[in-house]
C-alpha cells in the first residue's frame, strides 16, 4: 500500500496587531517597525501618517461608544496603545481633554482587550516619578507632580485592575528622526542651531533619553515577553545641556550656542520633576538593547526614510 501524500502546511496569516496613535512621533516608527512579523492596523485622528503597507483608521479614541463596537469588528490579536495628549504643559492646560485621553481611552482598550484576554501594551512615562528618588525602579510607587504624570498614573492603576497581564511600559524622553506627521523636541533644537539662535538648556533637568526606534524595540519586545511594569530608559543619564552638546558634536554645531539654564528660569505650566532617570535592567535582561545617546544621534543623521 502506498503512502499518502503528505499536505503542506497551510500557512497562517499574520497575526493582527492595532497599533493607536500611528500618526504620532513614536507610533509612526512603531508601526514601521512592527511590520517585520505583524500586520499593522494604525488609528490616526487628524493627520493621515504615510505608512505603506498599514491600515490606517480615523477614529476618535475618546469616544468609547463608537471605539468599542469598532474593536469588536476590527478583532485585532493585540494591541499598543501609544496614542496620549503627552505634553506636559497642554496637559496642565486642558485637563479634560488630558484625562479623555490618556484615561478614559485607556480603559476602553484595557477593557476590550481583558474581556478577551488579548495581549495589550500601554505607553507610560518617566514623568509618574517626582524627580527626588532616581534612579527609578518598576518597584517604585508613583508620585507625579504634574496633570500628565497624574493621568498616566492613574491610567497604570486602572490597567493594573482591569488587565493584571498587561504590559505597562514607562517611556523615557524619546529622540530621533521625525516622521512625515510628527516630530519630537530635537527637531525644534536643530532648527534653533541652524538660525544660528541661542538654545536655552536646562543644567538641572535628568532623563535617560532613548532613540525612538530601540523604544519601539521595546514595546514589541514587551508585547512577546512580559507583563506588568517595564522601564524602557535609555543607557545614558543626562540633562538637557549635556544631550545639547553631544547634539552639537553630532551635527557640527557651535557649542557656544547652547546656553546653560535653570527649571526655575523659565516659567511654564506643568511642574517639571528634576530627575527622572530610570533604572531599566529589567528590559535589559529580557533582550532590550537601546544605543548610547552619542550612537543614537548619528543614527539619527544619517537615518533615510
Amino acid at each position: 500500500m502506498e503512502n499518502s501524500p503528505v499536505a503542506p502546511p497551510v500557512p497562517q496569516p499574520p497575526r493582527r496587531l492595532l497599533i493607536t496613535g500611528a500618526s504620532g512621533f513614536l507610533g509612526w516608527h512603531l508601526c514601521r517597525a512592527a511590520q517585520a512579523t505583524w500586520r499593522i492596523e494604525g488609528t490616526y485622528h487628524r493627520h493621515v501618517p504615510p505608512l505603506p503597507g498599514v491600515t490606517l483608521h480615523s477614529i476618535d479614541l475618546t469616544d468609547a461608544s463608537v471605539v468599542t463596537p469598532w474593536l469588536a469588528q476590527l478583532a485585532p490579536d493585540a494591541i499598543i496603545h501609544t496614542a496620549a495628549l503627552s505634553q506636559p504643559n497642554r496637559c496642565e492646560q486642558a485637563p479634560e481633554q488630558s484625562y479623555a485621553m490618556n484615561v478614559e481611552a485607556t480603559r476602553t482598550l484595557a477593557t476590550f482587550c481583558a474581556q478577551r484576554q488579548l495581549p495589550f501594551v500601554f505607553t507610560s512615562t518617566d514623568q509618574v516619578f517626582d524627580g527626588q528618588s532616581a534612579p527609578y525602579r518598576e518597584t517604585d510607587p508613583p508620585t507625579p507632580i504634574n496633570r500628565y504624570g497624574h493621568h498616566k498614573a492613574e491610567a497604570e492603576a486602572l490597567i493594573q485592575t482591569l488587565h493584571p497581564t498587561a504590559a505597562i511600559c514607562r517611556m523615557p524622553l524619546m529622540y530621533g528622526p521625525a516622521s512625515p506627521t510628527a516630530e519630537c523636541f530635537l527637531q525644534g533644537f536643530l532648527r534653533t542651531l541652524e538660525a544660528g539662535q541661542p538654545l536655552h538648556l536646562f543644567t538641572d533637568e535628568f532623563r535617560t533619553p532613548a532613540y525612538v526606534e530601540d523604544a519601539a524595540a521595546g514595546l514589541l519586545l514587551a508585547l512577546e515577553k512580559t507583563t506588568g511594569l517595564l522601564h524602557l530608559g535609555g543607557c545614558d543619564r543626562l540633562s538637557r545641556y549635556e544631550f545639547g552638546l553631544r547634539m552639537a558634536a553630532v551635527f557640527g554645531f557651535d557649542p557656544g550656542l547652547l546656553v546653560p539654564s535653570k527649571q526655575a528660569d523659565v516659567a511654564m505650566p506643568a511642574r517639571r520633576p528634576t530627575d527622572v532617570s530610570t533604572d531599566s535592567q529589567r528590559a535589559f535582561d529580557l533582550g532590550y538593547r537601546p544605543r548610547g545617546v552619542l550612537a543614537g544621534l548619528t543614527a539619527t543623521k544619517a537615518w533615510q526614510p
